[in-house]
Formats: structure tokens, sequence, C-alpha cells
């Protein structure tokens, strides 16, 4: 299911494909950003009429300027489709509006100083955006380095990019002019570039949207410390994955082990970089740490091929490196499974007799007695049903280099495997300790990754298996607002899942020991019980929870314990479920404030913060979704029946647990939901406690 952005898209034209474009504060200091955008973009070979603007009348690189962009707005013969603005904090409002008058479509805003340094530029910020909608134009920045897009030659920036294929789109200036370079060592190149700057009117949803139908972008690349608008950027990078164009997000924050203050466990569980994650996996999108791997990943993209699972085989040269990449491979998720008898036949009769056949598969040596057994092993793999991709590892290149009789047999081979793969569309990627060889230069030519490191290697091949995206409940079919929820109390909480369709033991609320009795005396209630001190967050932890009360004495002695314990205002009386029988699960949602509701299912008890095994997905979840994410839990064989257990009936959690994710949709009010534990069993999912927490 895509979430259409449509409705978000904004015109970009006057931006990206300029007719004239006029830079406002262009100077002849070669020090200063009016220098180097004027620079590089006349050296662009742009075809928009140039103009650049200095109030002092200046000459800037051999050209004359303008005093005014009222003068620009002139000697254009009609209004301005882009304007730069390079002028001072203290000057930024009234260029803006300079700008805006010479019928500036679009606005480039270099100038610094403003929201980054506090509430009074944010003030600036503000009304800037405001003028600029008004007018019906659109701004990027404050405080970028400008754009690019190399398919209308529009290079208005600190830096010349080459031209490519990979939007990037940048909040950080330093990490796009590394990811150029990066770029830049493997041949690839850049199609648009725009420095997001404090996304103060377009942010990186509107640029995310605006690549979808760009012809010119094959994959975008993100930097981005701020998603302002979580769902909307679901939504594009949705649209991007169904036209066939990956997404890369390298987004800091992975070591944020500050959490806030939490009523719930699923609260306390939750970080920024967890909800990211969630994210990505919803919208397809694939999250890396570093530029390197970021580079890595879409050089691998760059092929074009794509592997449907996560099966790969090993081709090596020796035992070494073939056991070294399997441990490696199997690390980033991905499976090196046995290979049948059948299939290693086949690879026993295109190799020699030392070969093992199994997976890894190791040629043992065999490229000094026979370079083409890579090609015919290479071959066979990927003409296989069993394999999705495959990883050759180890000494491959070394024959090529310097003047040797291996020269020229190893470069008919890279030659051999470049056909090979170009004529099939499963994924080959090639560790080696020669990289930089004659042999790897053949196999980079042809679109085949080439790496040092095996880690980085295996995950390429990872990033390159389609994953299915989570589903999310389609926009048309969300639920609609429910009334507010007027308490957050134990017993109001437990009234709202009830009636969302999720069952509970039998329970009364009591507030003195005669209503004790008399619930126990009308039979609204069945031994054994439990016994709940209300009105306390973690009941279990003061002591506020008494189970296993076989009798009227006991639950009688018990009540009493806890009142004058605890002075609770009311207490729970509840039917206690079997437990011996059943897996112990934590179902909650957390409301972050830039994605929404979050579900998340995990190993639940009193100890699930301390067990943290849990899964993430932005909220509402279909039933499949949340099945999918109970079968990712390292507990998941408890679910499905280890050690002697029956299997607990799945559907029965996936539905609870969707139907938890749908009234997070239905309560915006409410920032906090869960049951824990959930008691699951064969017979189905009975919820055991309940708790929400308003904003």
């Amino acid at each position: 299911m895509t979430m259409s952005t449509s409705a978000l898209r904004r015109d970009l034209t006057a931006l990206f494909a300029p007719r004239s474009v006029a830079i406002l504060g262009a100077s002849a200091d070669s020090s200063k950003w009016g220098h180097a955008l004027s620079k590089h973009l006349l050296g662009g070979g742009s075809d928009a009429e140039i103009h650049l603007v200095n109030r002092n009348g200046t000459s800037v690189l051999g050209r004359p300027t303008l005093r005014s962009l009222a003068e620009a707005r002139i000697a254009n013969g009609g209004p301005l489709d882009l304007v730069a603005i390079c002028v001072p904090a203290a000057g930024f409002l009234e260029s803006l509006d300079d700008a805006l008058a010479a019928g500036a479509r679009a606005v480039v805003a270099i100038t610094a100083g403003l929201a980054e340094l506090g509430t009074d530029g944010a003030r600036i910020e503000a009304e800037a955006r405001e003028r600029v909608r008004k007018h019906g134009a659109v701004m990027v920045g404050p405080n970028c380095l400008g754009v690019v897009d190399t398919t209308t030659s529009l290079q208005l920036t600190s830096e010349v990019l080459p031209a490519g294929s990979v939007a990037v789109l940048s909040q950080s200036g330093n990490i796009a002019i590394d990811l150029a370079d990066l770029m830049h060592e493997r041949g690839l190149g850049i199609s648009r570039f725009v420095s997001l700057g404090n996304q103060s009117d377009l942010g990186v949803v509107d640029f995310m949207a605006a690549c979808v139908e760009h012809p010119g972008t094959e994959s975008v690349a993100v930097y981005v410390e701020d998603v302002v608008d979580g769902r909307a950027f679901i939504g594009a990078a949705r649209d991007l994955r169904a036209a066939g164009k990956p997404v890369v997000l390298l987004a800091p924050g992975r070591s944020d082990s500050a959490t806030r203050g939490a009523a719930s466990h699923t609260g306390s569980l939750t970080t920024p970089t967890r909800v990211v994650d969630a994210a990505c996996a919803a919208a397809g999108v694939h999250r890396v740490e570093t530029p390197e791997q970021m580079v890595d990943l879409l050089d691998g993209f760059g092929s074009g091929r794509r592997s449907n699972g996560r099966r790969i085989a090993i081709l090596t040269d020796g035992g070494g490196h073939g056991a070294v990449a399997a441990d490696a491979a199997v690390a980033l998720g991905l499976e090196v499974p046995l290979l049948s008898p059948a299939l290693g036949l086949r690879l026993a009769g295109a190799l020699w007799a030392n070969s093992t056949v199994t997976n890894p598969v190791d040629l043992a040596g065999a490229g000094e007695q026979d370079a083409m057994s890579y090609a015919r092993g290479l071959e066979r793999l990927l003409g296989s049903d069993e394999v999705d991709a495959v990883l050759v590892t180890g000494y491959f290149g070394g024959y090529a280099l310097g003047a040797s009789n291996l020269t020229e047999p190893e470069l008919a081979t890279a030659r051999d495997i470049a056909r090979i793969t170009a004529d099939q569309s499963k994924p080959v990627v090639v560790h080696t300790i020669y990289p930089h060889s004659p042999s790897c230069q053949i196999l980079r030519a042809a679109g085949i990754p080439v790496h040092r490191d095996v880690v980085r290697a295996g995950r390429v091949l990872a990033g390159l298996a389609v994953t299915r995206a989570p589903a999310l409940l389609d926009p048309v079919d969300r639920p609609r607002p429910a009334p507010p929820l007027a308490g957050t109390g134990y017993v109001a909480a437990r009234a709202m899942f009830a009636g969302a369709g999720i069952e509970f033991p039998a329970a009364v609320e009591v507030t003195d020991e005669e209503q004790l009795h008399d619930a126990i005396a009308s039979g609204t209630v069945r031994f054994p019980l439990v016994l709940k001190a209300l009105g306390l967050t973690h009941k279990s932890d003061a002591g506020g929870v008494v189970l296993g009360l076989a009798d009227e004495e006991s639950a009688t002695k018990a009540y009493r314990d806890l009142v004058s314990r605890l002075c609770p205002p009311s207490v729970s009386v509840e039917e206690m479920a079997d437990r011996d029988n059943g897996v112990e699960l934590v179902v909650g949602t957390v409301r972050d404030p830039k994605f929404g509701p979050v579900v998340v299912v995990g190993l639940g008890g009193i100890f699930v913060e301390v067990l943290a095994d849990t899964a993430f997905a932005i909220a509402p979840v279909t039933s499949g979704t949340a099945r999918d994410m109970l079968l990712s839990l390292r507990a998941a064989p408890l679910l499905q029946g280890a050690r002697g257990l029956e299997p607990v009936d799945l559907d029965a959690v996936a539905d609870l647990a969707a139907r938890v994710s749908v009234l997070a949709a239905r309560h915006p009010e409410l920032v906090e939901l869960e049951i824990n534990p959930v008691l699951c069993s064969s017979r189905g999912a009975v919820a055991l406690d309940a708790r929400v927490a308003h904003s």
C-alpha cells in the first residue's frame, strides 16, 4: 500500500529548472558564499539567464553586477524564477521581500544565524515562511549550502558536483561533501542535491516527493536530523519505493540511550532510534550508520539487480575466507543454507575434485590451476533456485597482479563473470584481498560491487534483498477519532480495551471490605482470585498485587493488608488466569511527536525492561504485520511450541495487538497504551493488566 504524497507536492520547477537565476550578494571576495555560488553557477552550463546582484555594483568574476533585484527584473525582461540570498541575517527579511517583489517563485536562502541560534531567529524564519507562501513561492533553507540539478546543469552551491543518478538530500553540508567525494571514488554521481538547512519552508519530504517522477533520479540518499512530519516521510518513501527508487537514510541517534519518564513499560523501552527504525521498516527505507555504508549501498543499487530472498551462496578459494564470510553473513541476517545434493553434483561437474560443494563452495586453490572455475561455479549457483545471491570471497584479483602465466586467465575469468552476472537478475558482490587489481576493475565496470572488507560486502548483499514493507492500514480505512477517554485509571483503561474486543478475566472494583464479600457471594468473580491495589503506576513493584487467593478468608486477609500498607482508593478483585501453560507478552503503543503512534510487542511480565525482547512498528497495523512482529522476537520459538510447549494461538495475539494499535490511532489524547501481561496460550490471548497515559 502506498501512502500517496501527491497532495503534498509543490511546484519546484523554478527551483530545479529555472529560466532565470539571480544571486543577491554576489561577491568578488573568494571567501564569500556569494562568490562561490556565482562561480559555480556561471561555470555549470545552465541555460538560465544569470544576474549577479551586488549593492556596490562592483564586478564579480569579470562580469558586471546589478545593484538590486528590481534592476535584475528589468534586465531579465520580467519576473525572476530563482533568487539565491547570500546576505547577513540582519538583512534577510528585507532581501526576501525584494526577491518576492521581483517575482521570484523560488528562493534559496544561504543566510545563516537564524533559528539555529534561538527564538529571535526562529521568529524571523516563521515570518519568512509566511511571506513566501503568501506569494505562492517556495524556499530552501535558510542556513543551507544551495541546490544542484545536473539534469538542467544548475550548479548553485559551494561545490561542483558530478552528474549521476543519485539524489542527495542532506541537512548537513559536511556530510553532503563527504558523500559526494565517496561517490566520486565509486564512479557515482548526483542527479539532484539539496542542502536542507533549517527546513523553514520546504523540507525533506517535499524533495523526496519531487524525486518520484524525476527521470534523472534512480535512488535517493537522505541525511536528516529532524523529520518534521514522520507520516509524510513514510508516504514519500513508499512512493519512491513503488517507483523503483530505493531510499537510503543516514540518521544520527543510535547511541541515544536516554528515555523520557514513562508511565508504562512500553514507554521506557522506546527510544527515538527504535521509532526511526520502525518508520524505515514501514517505508522500505534502508537505514545506514555511516557515509561509507550509504555509498556502499548506493553503489550496489546501481547495478539494478535485487534478490528476492536472503539465501546466499558463498564462493571462496579458501576455507578461512569462506568461514569468516559465512559468519558475517549470518550476523547480518542473511542465510547460508546447505546446498542440495543435486546442486552439489552440478557444481562438482564444473569444479576440480578438491572442491567442497556444500556452502560455502570452496574451490580449494583451483584459481592457480583453472581460474575459469570461478566463473563456472558462479554460473551454476546463480542458475539455481536455491540461491538468491552470491558472495565471492578470498584471493580473486591477486592472480592478475604483475606479469605471469596467471594474469590473462584471471582477466578472462573476470570478463566471463561480468557476462554471467549481466545475463541474470541476482546480485553478485565480491570481497577480495586485492580490490584494486585489473580483474576487479573489470568487475566494477560491469556494476559488480567489490570490497576489501567482508562485512561491508555482506551488508550490501543484505541491503539488496527485497523486503516486504509492513502493511499499514490504508488512509481511507483508518479509524475515526473516538471521544477522549475521560479517565486514565486502571478501570477506565480496562473498559476501553474491553470495549475494543480484548478479553479480560472477570473483575469488580471495590472500595471497602463489604463490597469485597458481596462480589464473592454474588459469584461475580470466582476463586482463585487476584487483588490489585489501584492508583499505583506499577502495582507489582509496590507490592500491590496479590495472587492465588483460594478462598474468602485469604482474600479478606489480603485485602486488609493492601489497605493498611498502600491506602489505595480502590481495589480490583479479579479471577486469576491459569498461567501455567502460557507465555506472557507485552503489547502497547507510544505516541511519537513526529511519527504518531508506534506499536510495541515483546516478551512481557515484570522483567520486560530487563529482557528487552521487543519489536516496533508504526501504528495502526494489520493483524498480519502484528504476526510478523511476534515472529521476529527472540522468544518466537516459545510462541511456536519449543521444548514441548503447546504453540500459542498466534492469530489471536496478533489480532489483539492490531486492536491496540487501532485504539492508539483513535485516541490521539493518549501518549501511551499498554497491556502487560497478555497471557497467550493455545486457547487464545487474555489481557491481565491495562494502563494508559494522557499527554
